[in-house]
Order: C-alpha cells, then structure tokens, then sequence
C-alpha cells in the first residue's frame, strides 16, 4: 500500500500539473515594464518663483537674481525613477549657463528642500556645472569631474547591479559614487543665476547623446566576465548532466553520453546521502526509461498495464494522485485524437469519482473542459494538450519508483536532479541579492539566463 511519502509525492506533481493553467501569467516578461519612467518635470512639487518651466514641462529657466543658498531654481520628475531594471538614466541640455554657471543635475528623495541644491541635503545627490564637484547629502563637495557650461549635455543615471551612481558629460562618463540611500529617488534638475537655462530634458530615451544601451551591454558584460572567474572543479559539469539522465530514466541517452564523454579525469562526487548515490541513481533504470518513453508517446494503457505488472503496489489504490494524473492523461490523449465519445465514457468511468474530492477537482474540470472546444489547444485549457503535461505525469511515476528503492531516506531525492537543485539554488540566491538591494535591479528570470546563449 502506499505510505505517506508516496502520497506527498504524488501531491507535489498534482499541482505541478496544473501550473500550466496559470503559465502565461507567470512567464510575463514585464517586470520592468510595468514601472512608468518619469516623462516631465513636476511642475507642482518645485521651487515656484525662482524658475519658470516651459509649456511642455521640459525646459527650465532662473529668471531673477539669488540673494542666498534658499532660493534655488530646483524641480524633479514626475515619477521617481525605475528601480526593476539595469540602469536608469536621463539627462538635460544647458542651452545657457547664465550669470554664474551654478546648474546642478542629480538625484533627490520625495521629501527633498525644493530650495536647495541637489547634494546639499541628505538623501540627495548633485553634480554641479560651475565647480564640477559632487555633493553627497552635504554643502561641502568633493573632487569629482569636469565643470560643465552652455552648450553641454549631462546626464545622470543609477546603475542597481553596482548600486552606483553615475554622470556623464557630453556623452562620456565622467565618475561613479556609491548609492548609499534607500528609499525612492527623482531626477532632479536646478538652476541658481540670472538666465540660467537647459533646454531640453530627457526623462527617458529619445535616444540620449550618451550611448545608454552600449553601456548596459558593458556592464552586463562585466557581470558574465566576474561569473566566468570564478572557479569549478573540473569535471563537475559531466557529473550533474550524469545525475539527470540518470533520474529521470534517460538510459539510451545515457550511454550515449558515457561513450562520448569518456575522460581521464574521474567526475566528480555528487553524492549527498539519502539514497542520492550513483547506486541509488541506478535503481530500476530500464523499467523507468520503457514507462517514461510510454507516457511521452501517449500510451498510457501500456504504462498502466507495466506499473501493475512491475510495481503494482503504485496503481493498487486507483483513487491516489499517481492513478489520477495516469487517468487525466489518458483521457488527454483521446481527446488529442478526436475520439471525444470514448474521451466521456472513460470520463464517466475514471474521472467521476475525482469530481468530489479536494486536490483533484480542478484538474477533473480543466480535463472536462476539453470536450467545450472545436480547438481544445487554443482554448485556456489548451496546456493540457502540450508535451510539458506528459513530462510531469512521467516525472510522477520515475519519483514514485525510485521511492521503491529500499535505501532512499528523503523523498526529496525522488523529486528532482542535482541539475535541478542548483537552478534552484541559483535562483534562489539572486532573488536573496536582489531583496537585499532593496529589491532594485533586473528581476531574475531564469529561462532568460538559460537563454541568453542563443542571442
């Protein structure tokens, strides 16, 4: 009879089963895109009398004389600046730098003093045209870059892998500081002399005179080069594609990997315990490569009629999730081929009694479903039909075999490859990276990590 790990198994690719259902949800690639760039200045949130924004809330003027440090020209975008992606930039265009020069291009908080310089307050940071310095959250500067005057282009941007700032003049990086504050951040732009002027403001790319996509491209590069340094050992990589053909049955591919992979260095040990041994690996290797290639062609009656004859304890209670997912299969594969009256008697037959118990209805309804469409595989029910669905049926019998070997302690072992534990744990590291910058930068996805070879 089965015991409770085989029922946690099975469990566990029930709802793996019904993941397709809800896939085009999970595969939006739109993280960063959900969030709106700024587009213009805000023209309700600024220093008021001491400037005077264009109609179309792009261009800045200082039109009177300043008398102290409290009366700056200051104005932010409208939004804060993205944070779910590489890098942010915008820039601006000094068509005048007026009586003295005293422009500034940087970043600033929600609560910033719209009367002050950019760098001058906390939370704030400035790169200043008429002395070239940057201000850190403090009125006295540092050493920084090149002042800059009428007739310039500055930019400023974030830069979240490094969790840097960074400023350019007239399309060229001028220097890198460390972002040091949290919380949400606005483009932000000021003007403190007479005539003082930028003409034009780029929130967002038109494109920029500074060659942003060049420099994600270089800093996407430096990450690869810093992956790519650090050091595995050698063999490792026959050893994990080894540890995956082996439990999931893939014998004929297998032996076709050892042929051709055969070397003098000795792979290395991945073995962890808990029946994850070669020998544990092994285990009932050819019955579970003839049911894996059944349940992949579709022939669920011959993997039902090799299960009781190999394993008959799995199929002796025809209401576990095992039978289940054998039983939806099976009834997939006749509506594949069109036979939709045999698809309701067998329904009637297998699946009814599903219809009433908790875990199984769902899947029992998506099935069903089937049958309300002239094309089921364009339907919202269409993922049934994908060989993905045959993958994770066929994935439960291999666990469930391998639960049979006697010398297995973990039902984790029975769930998935080593392969699949370090995908797993990679992605699980980068989300734990990225929560702790504050969730800023590119969300991870690991298929485009996975894919990111064949562009």
């Amino acid at each position: 009879m089965l015991n409770d790990n085989s029922q946690d198994l099975a469990t566990h690719f029930l709802k793996l089963s019904r993941l397709g259902s809800t896939r085009s949800a999970m595969d939006v690639d739109d993280d960063d895109d959900r969030e709106e760039p700024p587009t213009e200045l805000n023209t309700i949130n600024s220093s008021g009398g001491f400037l005077l924004v264009s109609p179309d809330k792009l261009s800045v003027k200082y039109p009177t004389v300043h008398m102290h440090g409290h009366d700056v020209g200051v104005v932010q975008g409208n939004r804060p600046a993205p944070v779910k992606r590489l890098v942010y930039y915008f820039e601006i265009h000094v068509k005048s730098a007026g009586v003295k020069g005293q422009i500034a291009i940087g970043f600033t908080c929600e609560g910033f003093k719209m009367r002050r310089q950019p760098g001058w307050e906390q939370n704030s940071y400035g790169y200043h045209g008429d002395d070239g310095l940057l201000y850190r959250g403090q009125p006295k500067g540092e050493a920084f870059g090149p002042t800059y005057t009428s007739g310039d282009t500055v930019g400023g941007g974030i830069n979240y892998a490094t969790q840097e700032f960074f400023f350019t003049k007239n399309g060229a990086v001028v220097g890198t500081t460390r972002k040091d504050v949290k919380g949400r951040l606005y483009p932000t732009v000021a003007v403190h002399s007479q005539n003082e002027e930028y003409g034009y403001c780029q929130l967002r790319a038109d494109p920029f005179c500074f060659d942003l996509k060049a420099y994600e491209a270089q800093e996407r590069m430096k990450q690869q080069v810093a992956i790519e340094k650090i050091s595995l050992p050698p063999n490792l990589s026959y050893g994990v594609v080894r540890s995956y053909l082996l439990h999931y049955g893939y014998e004929d591919t297998l032996n076709s990997f050892d042929l051709a992979g055969k070397s003098n260095v000795p792979p290395i040990s991945l073995d962890q315990g808990s029946g994850s041994n070669e020998e544990g690996r092994m285990y009932a290797l050819s019955q579970r490569k003839v049911l894996r290639q059944l349940i992949r062609k579709g022939k669920i009656d011959a993997a039902l009629g090799k299960l009781g004859e190999w394993y008959p304890d799995i199929v002796q209670d025809d209401k576990s999730a095992t039978c289940f997912l054998l039983y939806c299969q099976k009834f997939i594969e006749l509506v594949r081929v069109g036979e939709l009256e045999e698809a309701v008697s067998y329904g009637r037959t297998k699946l009814a009694k599903f219809f009433e118990l908790p875990g199984f209805e769902e899947l029992v309804q998506d099935c069903v479903a089937l049958l309300a469409y002239e094309q089921p595989h364009k339907s919202v029910v269409g993922y049934l039909l994908e060989d993905s669905q045959r993958e994770v049926v066929a994935d439960t019998v291999n666990a469930m075999i391998l639960l049979r070997n006697p010398k297995v302690t973990d039902t984790q072992v029975c769930l998935r490859s080593d392969l699949e534990k370090l995908l797993r744990q990679l992605t699980a590291s980068c989300l734990m990276k990225r929560q702790l910058e504050g969730d800023q930068g590119e969300a991870f996805h690991l298929h485009r990590v996975l894919n990111s070879g064949d562009e």
